[in-house]
């Protein structure tokens, strides 16, 4: 008699279909990629599912993306959970706080091997070979789009001689960029007694051991780089004396990269986009994802400080021509930080480095400037769709600092544009 482990792949926050978020997606073939690329994140893992013959798919909430999802989605997802169960694999779902939004969420025809749990907590039995232990799934839908209050409550206890899977959507004690739902706490989920609790809700990946083992998988997809960094789904080995083993596995199409490059000390312009060509390597080979969407920030003392600004629609052309010429990358945008070194600063006169210290000391620091500026950002935020209003910020102080952050890149870049016509060099006389 062979007793084997029961084994799962364990993902949520998918948001198929999610409208792009980021302003900086100016590139229509980006735009078309990062568009279906949590399409092409849910196929890996069906397609995971399938080559690893699995048991089960375990989805921890937030499979749509709220109210925007269409039919279209509808019939993907029913096409892609049918071929599970062609497989002959089970695929467990509860609702997230994104997918009680959904109107498809409630009409969609699922397989007959897929099971979604309502708004009553309630758990399947699973039946196994003779001598395995059966496995317990405990699930528990979202039923409104906000849940303040813990859930754990409203599950059932541990059913004995089992191997118990809690599914939960839940921000645990809170994440930064996240609204509190369903909270509660690892200790509270370790004192179910349960093998294994499968979460979902917060986008980063983290693994709590113990006597319960807790997963947040994080997103299989990253959606813009806010969401940066390699993405995956989690395989699941549960043996019958309760022992958990964890596999990740990457399932993203295009990984979101932010690649910082210090060019402190360049003073030509090939030495800067040598620089370029080896940070998009370095990161080009860190990265498992397909295709790499990179945000390039550059830092650092140079005398190319004024020229980079000026030219940046020229920096960001040579930056794509290296990312062409090592593959599979795309520059969604460049952040340059550079300033000119400390000692040509303040050895340099003339009429733009006294505006410079203008607006160093004696206006950036007013309060005049920061009513303005507060007033005109809020205009402009209120004109913004509710899905991109977090630019600015997600409370005062970060919408604060943000504001800050732009009027002090605008003042460099505007300086930049006056040396280019005073006429003088790369550097202010």
């Amino acid at each position: 008699m062979s007793i084997t482990a029961f084994r799962f792949i364990h993902t949520a926050d998918i948001h198929l279909d999610s409208p792009l978020k980021s302003l900086a997606l100016r590139n229509p073939e980006l735009a078309d990629l990062i568009g279906g690329a949590t399409r092409q994140a849910f196929s890996a893992i069906i397609d995971l599912c399938i080559s690893e013959r699995v048991n089960a798919l375990v989805i921890a909430g937030d499979l749509y993306d709220g109210d925007q999802t269409s039919m279209k989605t509808a019939r993907f997802l029913a096409g892609e959970l049918g071929r599970l169960a062609k497989a002959g694999i089970r695929t467990f779902i509860i609702r997230g706080n994104h997918d009680a939004l959904s109107r498809i969420s409630r009409e969609l025809v699922l397989p007959d091997m897929v099971k979604l749990f309502g708004g009553r907590a309630e758990h399947v039995l699973i039946e196994r070979g003779q001598g395995e232990r059966p496995v317990a799934i405990h699930g528990l839908s979202f039923a409104q789009p906000t849940a303040p209050e813990s859930l754990l409550p409203k599950y059932a206890s541990a059913v004995p001689d089992a191997i118990n899977v809690g599914i939960m959507h839940t921000s645990l004690g809170g994440a930064p960029g996240h609204d509190a739902y369903a909270p509660c706490s690892p200790a509270e989920l370790q004192a179910t007694g349960f093998d294994y609790w499968a979460l979902g809700h917060i986008h980063k990946r983290a693994v709590i051991t113990g006597s319960t083992t807790i997963v947040m998988p994080g997103m299989p997809q990253g959606r813009d780089i806010n969401e940066d960094g390699p993405k995956s789904a989690t395989l699941v080995s549960i043996s019958e004396d309760g022992s958990v083993s964890l596999e990740e596995k990457p399932t993203a199409l295009a990984e979101f990269s932010r690649i910082t490059i210090d060019a402190g000390g360049l003073s030509d312009w090939t030495d800067l986009a040598h620089a370029l060509s080896d940070a998009l390597k370095q990161a080009r080979t860190a990265s498992a994802a397909p295709e790499l969407v990179a945000r390039i920030g550059f830092t650092g003392e140079t005398t190319l400080a004024w020229r980079m600004r000026r030219d940046a629609d020229l920096l960001m052309a040579e930056a794509e021509e290296r990312a062409a010429q090592t593959g599979a990358i795309w520059v969604e945008k460049l952040e340059i930080g550079c300033t000119p070194p400390t000692e040509t600063r303040t050895a340099s006169t003339g009429p733009l480095h006294e505006l410079r210290d203008l607006i160093e000391t004696g206006i950036l620091t007013s309060d005049a400037f920061e009513t303005a500026l507060s007033q005109i950002a809020d205009t402009l935020q209120g004109q913004l769709p509710t899905d991109l209003r977090d630019l600015f910020g997600t409370d005062e102080s970060e919408t604060r600092a943000r504001r800050m952050q732009l009027a002090r890149q605008g003042a460099e870049d505007v300086l930049a544009r006056l040396q280019s016509s005073s006429g003088s060099g790369s550097e202010p006389a």
